[in-house]
């Protein structure tokens, strides 16, 4: 990932020398299983313990020769540790390095973002508590519908980042899977102790069954966690950019002091952070596709899948990392204007209370059918000459035949469109 989307402690875990360091510690590790077993002499494994190490700009001068990473790992690493080096990779298969290594990244990566999840999660419950009961208008397909508040629709984002933790920590647990298994898996020239050593001193699991690969349904399923964390991410991001258009107003990103919003018009305020998240997570998204296809792998392997997951494993998880840390620097800056809100709320004139009044009329006897004319007839009224929904059904004979003006008047009510707000807010923060 380029570096203007790259945080650099997200950005170490998928360096070289960060990747080759998990690479010795593999095969480090699976020597002394081996030596356990009587396999190595103790004097080969001190000198490999001892002596190991690697560099970086050699490896990649070794494998412009050779054209294999690992081999031009285990050269340079040989040339460090001597004739003792013949024990190294013993009965191992190169995947069973770069898996379990890879493995190990994800873990490291899962991890981190699980951390900025957290922190966004906290920044959404204050908000949330902070406008419990700042009105605002609710739209569906666009048009005003009901109230409802702006911490309830904070609320909603908070609940989705909740099951986003609980599917990234899934997902952690789904690729904290390590393999030592040999050429196709079968531990014909290592024992299956060796990968348990090994897997346990890494904190994961051997995988219970192997080809010469993990099996990669494990890795769509973490991409695919990814992907969701974006949507949502999108999903709040597309909510601030309408709720910031000049028309609206509700809300709008944090505009610093010496920002520049246009370089042609200097009165510009424009959601860039926001309408940022939505393009990035095209990206994740589209990589979780990527994943989805390194599923289905020639027989036992074949290496389609690899050049795949040197750009997504990296990019995706750079960029949810810094995804979630500017959300949560806007989230926490957001801000929100409670009169714009009402103002918008009243713009039509009433008509958002139309459900209420239908549901009065039902109370009275009628049937839904029969209230649902009544009050859709002075709805399209207001809608169409701007003339104030509750005069209009104050007036009508029909209405005021079943419905008193007291009666009327309760049905426009904010305080009853917000009468279980408490206890919605009960279900979501209670823990």
């Amino acid at each position: 990932m380029i570096p203007r989307y790259s945080l650099p402690e997200m950005a170490t875990i998928w360096e070289p020398e960060n990747k080759f360091k998990i690479w010795l510690e593999i095969e480090v590790l699976a020597c002394e299983a081996l030596a356990k077993r009587g396999e190595i002499p103790k004097s080969a494994l001190k000198d490999i313990q001892t002596k190991s190490q690697f560099n970086v700009e050699r490896i990649d001068e070794i494998e412009r020769e050779v054209k294999h990473d690992v081999i031009a790992f285990l050269t340079c690493v040989a040339e460090h540790v001597g004739e003792s080096a013949r024990y190294m990779h013993m009965g191992m298969t190169s995947s069973d390095v770069l898996d379990t290594a890879l493995a190990v990244q994800m873990k490291q990566s899962a991890t981190l973002i699980l951390k900025e999840l957290t922190a966004f999660k906290k920044v959404l419950e204050r908000q949330a508590k902070k406008h419990k009961l700042t009105p605002t208008i609710g739209r569906s397909h666009g048009i005003h519908a009901e109230p409802l508040t702006f911490g309830l629709k904070i609320a909603n984002w908070y609940e989705e980042v909740k099951r986003n933790i609980d599917r990234l920590k899934r997902a952690r647990q789904t690729i904290s899977y390590g393999q030592i298994s040999g050429a196709v898996g079968t531990f014909a020239c290592i024992d299956p102790d060796v990968e348990e050593y090994v897997c346990a001193k890494l904190g994961l699991k051997p995988a219970p069954v192997s080809s010469q690969v993990i099996q990669r349904d494990r890795h769509a399923e973490f991409f695919s966690t990814l992907a969701i964390i974006a949507g949502t991410i999108d999903k709040i991001a597309t909510e601030i950019r309408h709720l910031q258009r000049t028309e609206v107003l509700e809300a709008e990103e944090f505009f610093s002091k010496g920002q520049k919003g246009s370089s042609a018009m200097p009165h510009k305020r424009n959601p860039i952070v926001s309408e940022q998240m939505s393009g990035l997570a095209r990206i994740v998204r589209a990589n979780a596709f990527a994943a989805m296809e390194n599923i289905p792998l020639w027989h036992e392997r074949d290496i389609s899948h690899s050049s795949v997951e040197r750009v997504i494993g990296p990019d995706s998880t750079i960029l949810i990392h810094y995804m979630l840390r500017k959300m949560t620097k806007l989230m926490d800056g957001l801000i929100v204007y409670p009169d714009n809100m009402m103002r918008n709320l009243e713009k039509t004139g009433g008509l958002i209370y139309s459900q209420s009044v239908l549901l009065a009329l039902v109370r009275k006897g009628i049937t839904r059918e029969e209230a649902y004319k009544l009050v859709q007839k002075n709805a399209m009224q207001s809608w169409n000459t701007g003339k104030d929904f509750l005069k209009l059904l104050k007036k009508d004979k029909a209405i005021i035949k079943l419905l008193s003006a007291t009666e009327i008047d309760k049905t426009f009510k904010l305080k009853t469109q917000f009468k279980n707000i408490d206890r919605i807010f009960k279900r979501v923060f209670t823990k």
